[in-house]
């Protein structure tokens, strides 16, 4: 089915200038100094904003004053679904920062250390790994927790460091897509306004052959047997704040309960075990929220930064371009992966390209009579699988430095990302698992059914 679309009068490819200036003072930054972090995201994300303000709009438009223009901009910032958004990644940080202290992560990692066979070393850690990340929401985190212990199984059995480091990277990316506190995750479920066991269930029944096969892969992969020497303690009482907020999650309780619940579990057990006072563990809450200040107030930036590019007329013109080559539904998904894996490969952070894009993939949606749960399956899965393989990402960079090699040497070990890639594709082009699109899956309750 072909699906037309006529040019919109107000479209200009000029209104996508802040956008491609942005993406410029990122790269050459990154290549005149060698580290593409150098330009803070924040920054950049506020220099392309200062563009947009200076820019005319299309002949047919309105003109603006500045005073108007702000207001455009605030109005975007502060759009519903992205303050709700804001909100999720601060309790998601309070739970983070909670969980770490009162021992949650350390319990996570080593009841999977205690149980782990000598013969099943390297699948045995990926699963760990996967575990971990969907448990603690952040690839970070898991990568942080687990490549000393595989920087000592490499040198206990002779494997190759960057295999190790290319199975905790690949765990890591697992969580990263589909833990429910996932800043990722999050991003991708509520610019799409769908629940995220919705999202879940898409998403797992695609990388179930993806986590089978790299599982397989590992375990015939031929090793030394060995011993972890160590001390594994972990409690059951730990776990409880995870156990929580995954099963509140699958139920399909609204997320913010579920990060308090998780927030207040973490300090009630955490007071109990001593690791902490009712008012030493405002310390920590408030360290877990500042963890995603940055996140925050770049989503806010780059929600006015989007409607501003609205008022210029940039996204009418991506639209009037993408409904000119797009003729299909397939077609329309396949624009959406490749737009939030491009912003993705640019800017090193699936989170805020899944942010970025979300506005876009919305309008792709409502054209083309999307499924919303398939639009935000795709956010994610194309933002978290490629930033995996990103030898440049913080991932593979702290990786690399904590295993003392090139990030570059891991890329090809990362098998589980290369793995839901083509799953991914595979996910497009097969269209499965279906939906029916109805009015109420699809855009026609879009709005409602934010501020729901």
């Amino acid at each position: 089915m072909e699906l037309q679309m006529k040019e919109s009068k107000n479209s200009s490819i000029k209104g996508l200038m802040p956008l491609v200036v942005f993406l410029i003072l990122y790269v050459l930054t990154g290549i005149f100094s060698g580290k593409f972090d150098s330009m803070p995201l924040l920054v950049g994300m506020i220099l392309a904003s200062m563009v947009a303000f200076g820019i005319a709009p299309p002949k047919g438009t309105k003109k603006l004053s500045f005073s108007e223009k702000v207001m455009t901009f605030c109005r975007g910032g502060g759009e519903p679904t992205l303050i709700m958004m804001v909100v999720i990644f601060i309790l998601a940080g309070a739970f983070q920062g909670v969980a770490s202290k009162m021992h949650a992560v350390s319990s996570v990692t080593n009841l999977g250390l205690s149980i782990l066979p000598s013969n099943m070393i390297l699948p045995g850690m990926f699963v760990i790994g996967c575990i971990l990340s969907f448990a603690m929401g952040t690839s970070m985190g898991t990568i942080t927790a687990l490549m000393p212990v595989a920087v000592d199984v490499a040198v206990k059995t002779g494997v190759n460091p960057a295999l190790m480091a290319g199975i905790v990277v690949g765990s890591a990316m697992f969580g990263d897509n589909l833990s429910f506190i996932s800043a990722s995750a999050i991003a991708s479920v509520q610019t799409q306004g769908v629940e995220q066991r919705e999202k879940f269930k898409l998403n797992i029944i695609t990388y179930i052959p993806a986590i089978i096969i790299n599982i397989i892969l590992l375990t015939i992969y031929p090793i030394k047997n060995v011993v972890l020497t160590g001390s594994y303690n972990w409690n059951f009482i730990d776990l409880i704040p995870y156990i929580l907020v995954i099963v509140l999650s699958l139920i399909g309780l609204n997320v913010m309960p579920v990060m308090i619940i998780g927030v207040v579990s973490g300090i009630v057990i955490g007071i109990i075990h001593g690791d902490f006072s009712l008012i030493g563990s405002m310390k920590y809450v408030q360290s877990g929220m500042s963890g995603m200040e940055d996140i925050a107030i770049i989503s806010i930036i780059v929600g006015g930064l989007v409607e501003l590019m609205k008022y210029l007329g940039g996204i009418q013109w991506l639209m009037d371009t993408l409904g000119k080559q797009t003729k299909s539904k397939h077609g329309a998904e396949f624009s959406i992966g490749a737009l939030v894996t491009l912003l993705c490969v640019a800017t090193t952070n699936n989170t805020i390209a899944i942010i970025t894009v979300g506005p876009l993939a919305t309008e792709i949606g409502r054209k083309f009579k999307l499924s919303r749960a398939r639009v935000s399956t795709l956010l994610s899965m194309f933002a978290t699988h490629v930033q995996g393989l990103i030898p440049y990402a913080g991932q593979l960079l702290v990786a690399g430095g904590m295993a003392k090699i090139s990030p570059v040497s891991i890329v090809p070990w990362v098998w589980y990302c290369y793995l839901t890639l083509i799953m991914s594709l595979l996910f497009v082009f097969l269209g499965f698992p279906k939906i029916k699109v109805t009015p109420e899956n699809g855009y026609d309750h879009f709005e409602e059914d934010l501020i729901n």
